[in-house]
């Protein structure tokens, strides 16, 4: 894999990783403003405030799991095994990387993986 398609791939998973974090930043200051307004009124107000906690919890939870990714994909780079799929040892091919630069698997693999769950 070529250096300057490495380069940057860390780039944006570098942008991907502030992004997630300043959205991160945002989501908690929000579950905040929820959770001080729990004392409201009526039964229609907790249901929404409910709703809009579990929201935000799952879409925490998504973008946690993608931080997760985008920093093993930075150490995998650093380590020198980035764009190397693990179970057949190929590389991945620049287009996948580059609609997913997160991505471990190569395709063929990600479809088998996919088929045992």
């Amino acid at each position: 894999m070529k250096k300057e398609f490495q380069d940057k791939l860390k780039k944006k998973l570098i942008a991907q990783r502030n992004e997630i974090l300043d959205t991160l930043a945002g989501k908690n200051e929000q579950l905040k403003g929820l959770v001080s307004g729990t004392e409201s009124g009526d039964d229609v107000d907790i249901a929404s405030d409910t709703i809009d906690r579990e929201l935000l919890n799952s879409l925490g939870q998504q973008d946690a799991n993608r931080l997760t990714a985008i920093e093993n994909a930075l150490e995998r780079i650093n380590r020198g095994t980035f764009g190397i799929c693990p179970m057949c040892g190929k590389e991945i091919p620049e287009a996948r990387l580059e609609a997913l630069p997160y991505a471990v698997l190569c395709v063929s693999c990600q479809e088998k993986e996919d088929k045992k769950r």
